[in-house]
This record gives C-alpha cells, sequence and structure tokens, in this order.
C-alpha cells in the first residue's frame, strides 16, 4: 500500500505540471460554456424575430426551461470527457516508457503493476474533478441564461422539479458508470502499444469503433459497456432524460437496459484491469 501511495503522488506530483491533466479537468466546461453561450444566443434571436409563439405556449415553456439546456450540457462534456481520458490514458504510460521514467521508477523498486494502478487511480480522480467542474459550470450557466422549473402545459404540470431533478440524478450515473471501464481499456492498450502514438491512436480508434458499430450489434450491444456511455452517436440514458425534462411522452424507459447499464461495465472494467496487470510484467521497458 505504502509503495502504491508513493507511485500514486508521483503521479499527481506530474500532473501539476503538465497540460494534459489540466486539458482533462478543464476542457469539457469550456466546451459546455461555449454551447451553452451559442444556445442562449439563438433563443433570443428567435424570440427577437418572433419565430416563438406566445409567453403561454407549451414550446415557450420548454424553451424558456434550464433544465433541457442543463442536460445537454452534461451529455456533450461527458462524451467529451471521455475521450479525452481515453486519449490521455493511452498517452501516459506509453510515453514514461518511451522516455525511460517508467524503468527508472521500476529500478527504484516501485512493480510494475502498482505503476499502472496508481495511473489508473489519477485517471479517476481526474475524471472525479472534471465532472464536479463540469456539474457546476453547466448548472450555473444554465440558471444564468434560462430558468429552472417544472414542465407545465396550460396550467397542468407534466413533470416536477423533484421528479427533474431524480431523472437527472439516475441518467449522471448511469452515464458516469462506464467511464472507468473506457479508461482502463485505454490504459490496456497503452501497455500493449509500441509507442505512445500508436497508443493514442488505437486507443481513440477503438473507442470510436465500438461507438459506430455499437447500432449494427443488435441485442449484443446491451452488453457492451460503450451502449452506455455518453459518445458521438449517443444512446445513453442521459440522451432519454434530455426529452423527458423536455416534457415529452414519447420516452420509452426500458428497465432492463437500466439494470444492464448498472452492471454491464463492471466485468469490463475488472477484465481491461487484470489484462494490464498481467500484461504489463510482459513488456520490455
Amino acid at each position: 500500500m505504502k509503495a502504491l501511495l508513493t507511485a500514486l503522488k508521483l503521479e499527481i506530483h506530474t500532473g501539476l505540471h503538465t497540460l494534459g491533466s489540466k486539458l482533462v479537468i478543464l476542457a469539457p466546461s469550456l466546451l459546455v460554456s461555449l454551447q451553452l453561450f451559442l444556445a442562449s444566443l439563438t433563443a433570443a434571436t428567435a424570440q427577437v424575430s418572433g419565430n416563438l409563439f406566445t409567453s403561454a405556449d407549451f414550446e415557450t415553456a420548454v424553451a424558456n426551461n434550464a433544465w433541457g439546456y442543463f442536460v445537454d450540457a452534461l451529455s456533450t462534456g461527458l462524451t467529451l470527457l471521455g475521450l479525452i481520458l481515453v486519449a490521455f490514458a493511452a498517452y501516459s504510460f506509453a510515453f514514461d516508457r518511451d522516455t525511460g521514467v517508467m524503468r527508472h521508477l521500476v529500478i527504484r523498486r516501485l512493480p510494475r503493476p502498482l505503476l499502472v494502478l496508481a495511473k489508473l487511480l489519477y485517471f479517476h480522480l481526474l475524471a472525479v474533478i472534471a465532472i464536479v467542474l463540469l456539474l457546476l459550470v453547466s448548472y450555473g450557466l444554465s440558471s444564468l441564461f434560462w430558468e429552472f422549473g417544472p414542465v407545465v402545459e396550460d396550467g397542468f404540470e407534466l413533470i416536477s422539479e423533484a421528479e427533474i431533478r431524480q431523472e437527472i440524478a439516475l441518467g449522471l450515473r448511469l452515464a458516469v458508470i462506464p467511464i472507468p471501464a473506457a479508461i482502463a481499456l485505454a490504459l490496456l492498450v497503452s501497455v500493449l502499444a509500441n509507442t505512445a502514438t500508436q497508443a493514442v491512436s488505437t486507443a481513440l480508434g477503438l473507442t470510436l469503433a465500438l461507438d459506430i458499430f455499437k447500432t449494427s450489434l443488435g441485442e449484443a450491444a446491451n452488453y457492451v459497456y460503450a451502449r452506455y456511455q455518453p459518445s458521438l452517436l449517443d444512446q445513453s440514458y442521459l440522451q432519454d432524460v434530455s426529452r423527458l425534462v423536455r416534457g415529452y411522452s414519447d420516452v420509452l424507459v426500458d428497465e432492463r437496459l437500466l439494470q444492464l447499464n448498472s452492471w454491464v461495465p463492471i466485468p469490463a472494467l475488472l477484465l481491461f484491469v487484470i489484462l494490464a496487470l498481467v500484461l504489463v510484467n510482459l513488456r520490455r521497458l
């Protein structure tokens, strides 16, 4: 345990002085800030030009409700965060091996598997910080540009704020669960790759391939962790939440998929981590 803490402290110390760690934390929040700002401009322009209905109209009420924009920002931020984490995780180990840093740490009696675990923990720490910042920025800007409230049509409350918060909390939790598996896959690729460039290109290629081909897998896609992660071709529950919080009633919630979302990423994570821990001892440093 002492050796693991030492390796983790080294990762944190290095991360404080590198651009990659700062990019992981800040990039998603910066992107959603731009997204929300542009959305507010578009909504304001539509109102001024008379493209919206009167203030009592349901579509106007939905357009002025901050919850939908908040969820959209979370979805965008988590999509970018997943890609950046994959690239950074793939680059980190391979780069340390290419530059001789890994060999130096092993000579100082830090076992290879502990170095892999330290990096895994560090990437998760970055992910937590980035998600917290994303939540604060998304909520703050959404409340600045629009108003949070229940979805109401003709005086009838379609969905209350308490229900909206509950759905968003569930959607966010289910969207975050696959991220550790994505990080572990990238770290496994980094262990196996010959160079840092090869590691990044392969990890991102696999991630995008899973995203593209998951729609072609049919029922089998339900057992792939990437099926539940916010992505460019988004099929995550957070995408459904975006419609739910806007009052749309055509969203079908499959309880079986929600359960699979909670459990499928776990064995994938364990498999990738175990393979990385075993194979790192077989690779030349």
